[in-house]
């Protein structure tokens, strides 16, 4: 029952994100703890929103909204989404490059980036969908790496589950920013329109024709239910890693992965550092085709080309060479000073902007019968949903007033 849900909610604890929990936990401690217990629901209603949209319509997002919307809405969708994912690649790239740096000294951070960036094209271009779905399921192993770092500290456990279900709420602004930064992470634009597609594709790559029935819902709510559980499990021992070693060590700034690891090292052991740096790599591999895979089926839904990761590259040239260029653009990331923390930052404002927008459409579709039938919205996915929009409207708003002031 494991598929697009398990890879969806696993790719964003990319290395990205971890970076942004990272420093949540070492400039706060454990007061964000509680964030992970928040996000879960949200999340899962809206990746099973969106999931609901691509075995109904075996349709992505794209789609829905070039046939259902006015182009504009597609447009501006698209105009803030590439950006965002472009620069969340490139961050990505050069955090597996720094923290590979780290354990091999002899090999500059650029050199490591750019071999990440080839064995990536390989993979992607080489191996058909199922083949590429297998080996990303086997790499959500990884980010299991992450539960066992604070086990291996002594933790206070009674403040542990205060700062859990108890939330701390701090009116400054370097607390509402990384706030803003965590939901910015955790409920990702790019993540609804992979989910919607790679149902989709799961739909029409089937051998006999799939009825949608009961039976299809409940085993993609399971897999997307598994899926954000697994991602915020992990969001969650990410930032009590941080604060139960880097905040009580008084490290209060991490703005890159390799930093966090090296905050790491004198203070666990280097085993505790292997783990945090293999992690980084495991879920680099994993979310980086999942970033430039989503970027290349917008376009190409948008523009109607021949677009799948089961074809081959002749079949599916524009496809293809989407990814390549989204992949060969977030490496030079590295090259003309752009910091990953800066390219953080930047991704989030933009997220932030179509992000509450999205969530509308995602649930008008989803409530929309003549689209989706018997299989609308729930009551209770319509009321999380709602927050979740709340909520990232709010995170939009936020961001942009902390940017000018």
């Amino acid at each position: 029952m494991l598929g697009p849900g398990l890879v969806t909610g696993a790719s964003d604890d990319d290395p990205s994100g971890i970076a942004t929990y990272s420093q949540a936990g070492a400039q706060f401690g454990y007061a964000t703890l509680w964030t992970a217990v928040l996000t879960f629901p949200l999340m899962a209603a809206i990746q099973g929103m969106c999931a609901r949209i691509g075995i109904v319509t075996s349709q992505g997002l794209t789609v829905n909204l070039k046939n259902h919307y006015p182009r504009s809405i597609l447009y501006i969708m698209l105009l803030f989404s590439f950006p965002a994912i472009t620069l969340n690649i490139g961050a990505d790239i050069q955090g597996m490059g720094a923290v590979t740096h780290m354990m091999f000294p002899q090999i500059p951070s650029f050199v490591c980036s750019i071999v990440f960036t080839g064995i990536l094209m390989f993979i992607i271009i080489k191996y058909p969908y199922q083949k590429v779905a297998m080996i990303l399921k086997w790499l959500c192993l990884s980010v299991l790496l992450y539960i066992i770092v604070p086990f291996m500290v002594k933790q206070d456990w009674v403040t542990v589950l205060e700062s859990t279900f108890i939330p701390t709420i701090k009116f400054n602004k370097d607390f509402l920013y990384i706030l803003v930064a965590i939901l910015g992470t955790t409920i990702s634009p790019y993540l609804f329109f992979w989910q919607a597609t790679m149902e989709a594709e799961d739909v029409a790559h089937s051998k006999k024709t799939v009825i949608v029935n009961k039976q299809i819902m409940t085993h993609m709510e399971v897999d997307v239910n598994v899926g954000m559980l697994l991602s915020n499990v992990v969001m969650f021992f990410m930032i009590l890693t941080a604060g139960s070693v880097l905040y009580k060590a008084g490290i209060r700034q991490i703005d890159t992965v390799d930093q966090a690891a090296k905050a790491l090292e004198p203070l666990t052991g280097k085993f505790t550092y292997l783990i945090f740096t293999i992690g980084v790599i495991g879920t680099g591999l994993l979310a980086i085709p999942v970033l430039a895979g989503s970027q290349s089926y917008m376009l190409s839904e948008t523009f109607g080309w021949e677009a799948g990761l089961d074809k081959k590259f002749p079949q599916a040239k524009a496809f293809y060479i989407t990814i390549i260029i989204s992949l060969l653009v977030g490496l030079c990331l590295d090259f003309i000073g752009i910091s990953p923390i800066q390219a953080l930052i930047y991704t989030a404002i933009l997220y932030g902007i179509t992000a509450p927008v999205l969530i509308a459409i995602v649930m008008h579709i989803g409530n929309n019968r003549k689209i989706m039938g018997t299989y609308t919205n729930s009551k209770l996915s319509n009321i999380l949903g709602g927050i979740t929009l709340l909520l990232m409207t709010v995170a939009a708003v936020a961001v942009v007033y902390f940017q000018f002031t």
